[in-house]
């Protein structure tokens, strides 16, 4: 059955693939996106589109709305350290205001796309949902001050609600990529390089307790990601509140990554040993059993070089 859904931050890069994947599925999509970080262009065709705040929810929230995903978060670490005061105002009384504009609609299902940088440095991996919570950064601070504000609102007023926890997306779908300003993620900064935007890259410790000495980290393929949602969707249930790791339960090396770009893009990838970065496990990998087991979510997209090359393609179209 066809619903209509608020997609905030929808025209970011997880945000504008799940808008897509609404549309495909015979939902309408409406896109609030202050357009901070987010592109107009990246809105898919067919989505209604609202430039403004979360903050700003309750001028367009109402009853004929099925339920909100939410994505209108700032996630950068390093600016969460220099600056903790932009993200507690936008991610945290950002989602405050938006709760409470859904209350005031009577609109109670809410998928909520938070972060495994909640858990901070892990005990064990692959990481599980009962794991320690005790984020590192204000970013992983404030999502888990979210995730605890949404387990309160449905304790206390019946929304349905899922949060998903990933680490690192990447791919792209179709007219939808990855396009940070600055980049801060591995694939695209290694793919600046295939494409002669960079001269080579960092890698950051070669001497981690790992099979090639670099960091292993999570990979998610964003359609794979945005079919969670959907399915997250359909899983909420009034009054409780799910969490679900998602991860493609085994990680790839920082060599791994480039070696496969290597392969994927036929380019020579120079890479410069730097030193270990201040707080950087050797392993993160999330636990995806409770979302195959709660929400029937299979990544269908798990293999890297496929991941690697529909973001080589995508890097290529835009031509830079």
């Amino acid at each position: 059955m066809s619903g209509k859904y608020l997609v905030t931050g929808g025209a970011g890069y997880v945000g504008s693939v799940v808008a897509q994947h609404l549309l495909e599925a015979g939902h309408e999509a409406v896109v609030l996106d202050n357009l901070s970080t987010g592109f107009r262009e990246g809105v898919p065709a067919g989505a209604t589109f609202i430039e403004g705040d979360i903050r700003d929810a309750a001028k367009w929230l109402d009853s004929s709305y099925d339920g909100v995903l939410h994505f209108a978060a700032f996630s950068q670490v390093g600016e969460s350290v220099a600056k903790p005061e932009k993200y507690w105002d936008n991610n945290v009384a950002g989602t405050m205001a938006l709760l409470a504009a859904m209350r005031e609609a009577d609109v109670r299902t809410l998928v909520f796309s938070s972060t495994a940088a909640t858990y901070g440095e892990p005990d064990e991996v692959p990481i599980v949902e009962s794991a320690p919570t005790s984020p590192t950064n204000p970013y992983g601070a404030t999502k888990l001050a979210v995730d605890h504000m949404i387990t309160g609102e449905a304790a206390a007023h019946g929304l349905g609600a899922v949060s998903l926890r990933y680490f690192n997306v990447a791919g792209a779908y179709g007219e939808h990529g990855e396009r940070h300003d600055p980049e801060s993620h591995l694939i695209p900064l290694v793919l600046q390089v295939a494409q002669g935007r960079r001269d080579s890259i960092s890698v950051f410790g070669d001497d981690y307790a790992t099979p090639d000495g670099t960091c292993v980290r999570d990979y998610i393929h964003v359609a794979d990601l945005a079919e969670a949602h959907l399915l997250a969707l359909k899983a909420a249930t009034p009054g409780e509140h799910l969490i679900c790791n998602l991860g493609n339960g085994n990680g790839f090396s920082v060599r791994e990554v480039i070696d496969t770009v290597r392969r994927v893009t036929g380019h020579p990838i120079p890479e410069v040993v730097a030193p270990r970065r201040g707080g950087d496990p050797a392993v993160l990998v999330a636990s995806a059993a409770t979302a195959r087991e709660k929400l029937g979510w299979n990544p269908s997209r798990a293999d890297l070089a496929g991941i690697v090359a529909d973001a080589w393609d995508f890097a290529q179209r835009r031509g830079n």
